[in-house]
């Protein structure tokens, strides 16, 4: 959902949400400036997954390691069905 928000904030240039037709190619990593999304709902995803490099781009690397150092001392569940986090 955020890179559909973030494309359609990209599409508008001014008016948002910007209609716009077709699939979105837009890949979010650290150093993307956010124009939509100013918070996030998200579950813990894998190493090295640009779904965990739109998280960081978000919240910033190290407060998001120190986020999943913290979900694995507590045992939380990881990737499609396991515990999820907002990130404001």
């Amino acid at each position: 959902t955020v890179r559909v928000l973030e494309e359609a904030a990209l599409e508008g240039e001014g008016e948002f949400p910007a209609p716009f037709n077709g699939w979105t190619k837009l890949l979010i990593l650290p150093g993307y400036r956010f124009r939509a999304a100013d918070a996030l709902i998200t579950n813990f995803h894998l190493p090295r997954s640009t779904l965990l490099m739109l998280v960081c781009a978000f919240a910033g690397r190290g407060f998001i390691k120190r986020a999943y150092e913290e979900a694995v001392q507590l045992h939380f569940r990881f990737y499609s069905f396991g515990d999820a986090m907002l990130i404001l």
